[in-house]
């Protein structure tokens, strides 16, 4: 699919990149509060933990995960629009171009879904964040990135 979705944490996202490609200075006063006991190391050096790695990689999926229910909804909205004036018997070869893209946009889905609770597991565990147990881990997750992650992060970089 050609159309992007916007992405809320893109911006944090980018700023944790750019802090595990290179030295940390002062990445204590450029992480929020809430996040900086998770991903810094104890002894002030600013340097990131492996818990920032596994949020790198959690961030990812959750935007592909994102993306993907994007695209399949896109997809069915397309092929219900033009379903509805589909003359009855063989379907058009247009028709069935938008039936593979829809099936296409279903396995990228769960690609994503999958990549999305490996991600989370190494996070939680590297993070020692304490998961309810009547609470699925990627719905946990999903709620936990949009109360701790900021959304509107500007790099200071």
């Amino acid at each position: 699919m050609t159309t992007k979705m916007s992405f809320p944490q893109a911006g944090f996202l980018q700023h944790l990149e750019l802090l595990s490609a290179s030295v940390p200075l002062d990445a204590n006063a450029q992480l929020p509060p809430s996040l900086a006991h998770i991903l810094l190391t104890s002894d002030g050096t600013g340097k990131l933990t492996k818990a920032a790695g596994d949020l790198i990689e959690l961030l990812k999926a959750h935007a592909a995960t994102l993306q993907a229910a994007f695209d399949t909804e896109l997809a069915a909205d397309e092929l219900r629009r033009y379903h509805k004036f589909a003359k009855p018997g063989q379907p058009s070869p247009h028709v069935v171009q938008l039936r593979q893209k829809q099936a296409a946009a279903r396995q990228a889905s769960s690609l994503s879904k999958q990549s999305l609770v490996k991600a989370a597991a190494a996070f939680v565990r590297d993070a020692s964040i304490k998961v309810p147990q009547q609470v699925a881990l990627e719905l946990y997750i999903t709620r936990w990135i949009d109360a701790n992650v900021p959304k509107a992060f500007v790099c200071g970089g």
